[in-house]
């Protein structure tokens, strides 16, 4: 072969292989993109994915606006007067702003109440001439509470007695006899009260005894009384001395007339 033949053949053969090594590049970045593809697909998707969450969230925000708007109107709330003066009652919880339907004060719930442990001395919720009943302080439920009765005596301790119910009847003694009854809630007094049993003599005299009459209606009937007898004598010294009296009332009006002249 001639050096001018030997020298084409080279030149051919470094051609043919920048070919290949230019067809080699272009397969290799052709499989590079195809493995990164995916990747950017995922990345487009979160991206819409966000961008759609975003957009929702943009749109729940007014309603979480007005929830919040609505809870923190201020509520002014007011206490009713309890059922009782003192022990345990119940109250109404008002409520004077908020309230639905733009009412201006609404019941919002009923709650216990309590006042002094002393009640003082209370009545018999029925008695006879041989039995008397006595309640103790409680609300409802009645078993909620525990009761604690008493059989108070001068100058000495009191006895406690077996019954524990709200309840106690009794029978009338030849002498007066005082009872208490302490109400404890979860073993706390919260109410105190005490009743006398009066013989059946002390009774019958009370029951005929006048009924205690008002003081100010009395001082008002006695002036009337005095009003009434002192216009009834005037009305008879007019009668008696009319001539005198006539004759005054004549003279008083002359003068009268004699003036205006």
């Amino acid at each position: 072969m001639s050096p001018g033949g030997a020298g084409c053949s080279a030149g051919l053969l470094l051609t043919v292989g920048w070919l290949l090594l230019a067809g080699l590049q272009s397969a290799c970045g052709k499989n590079v993109t195809a493995i990164q593809d995916p990747s950017l697909g995922h990345a487009e998707e979160e991206s819409e994915a966000d961008s759609e969450n975003e957009a929702r969230a943009r749109a729940w925000r007014p309603t979480t606006k007005a929830t919040i708007s609505n809870s923190t109107i201020v509520k002014e709330v007011e206490f009713g007067m309890c059922t009782v003066t003192c022990g345990v009652g119940i109250r109404e919880v008002i409520l004077t702003n908020g309230c639905p339907g733009g009412e201006s004060k609404c019941i919002v719930r009923v709650e216990e109440c309590r006042g002094p442990v002393d009640c003082g001395w209370g009545k018999p919720i029925s008695e006879s001439l041989e039995n008397v009943k006595l309640v103790c302080v409680h609300t409802s439920p009645e078993n909620r509470f525990k009761y604690v009765w008493k059989l108070l005596r001068p100058d000495q301790q009191a006895i406690v007695l077996t019954n524990d119910t709200a309840v106690l009847e009794v029978h009338r003694e030849i002498h007066p006899v005082a009872f208490e009854c302490d109400t404890l809630d979860n073993n706390e007094i919260v109410a105190s009260i005490k009743f006398t049993v009066y013989t059946t003599k002390e009774l019958q005299m009370k029951r005929s005894r006048p009924p205690d009459t008002d003081a100010v209606l009395v001082f008002v009937l006695t002036i009337g009384v005095v009003l009434c007898i002192f216009v009834i004598f005037v009305l008879i010294f007019i009668i008696i001395n009319w001539a005198a009296v006539k004759a005054f009332w004549g003279s008083k009006t002359s003068t009268t007339e004699y003036i205006l002249s």
